[in-house]
């Protein structure tokens, strides 16, 4: 079992500005943001603001079931979207974590054919990663406590 790595809302801040000014100085001007539902809305959405990028899309795929558990492969939800808006443009793919990478792997795959240029942003890269993102804030194995992991009373069933 890994130690635990936690997120503060503090360090969230940090993390997407440090991000946001990687890809400021590495040149790169995506025209839209994918942000892979659920971790990876909350860094998309910091990252519009900060790159001043007002063009977001969704993507909702599921992979994890728990805490280190997961389906053999990852799934795209609907409502799947629809990859002639990405056609010619310059896409930054946003999560918190790429674990495994199969779920930036899967979205890479799904818009790349259809982008001017794709990158990936996360906010943890870990060394088993299928890919290795272009903008990662930190490096760990351990398991990430985000703080948008805490829940209010019981889940709803």
């Amino acid at each position: 079992m890994h130690d635990t790595e936690v997120l503060t809302w503090e360090d969230f801040g940090q993390s997407t500005q440090a991000l946001a000014r990687a890809v400021i100085d590495d040149g790169y001007k995506p025209d839209f943001i994918l942000a892979i539902a659920r971790g990876g809305l909350f860094t998309a959405g910091a990252l519009g603001y900060a790159l001043g990028v007002k063009l977001l899309h969704v993507v909702n795929v599921e992979f994890y079931t728990g805490r280190e558990e997961h389906l053999q492969l990852p799934v795209m939800l609907p409502p799947i979207p629809d990859p002639d808006l990405f056609k010619g443009l310059k896409v930054l793919i946003c999560d918190d974590v790429a674990d495994t990478g199969a779920t930036l792997r899967t979205t890479h795959e799904f818009v790349q054919q259809h982008v001017a240029e794709v990158r990936s942003l996360v906010i943890y890269e870990k060394s088993r990663s299928l890919i290795k993102p272009e903008y990662v804030w930190k490096r760990t194995d351990d398991w990430i406590h985000f703080p948008w992991d805490e829940r209010v009373g019981q889940a709803v069933q």
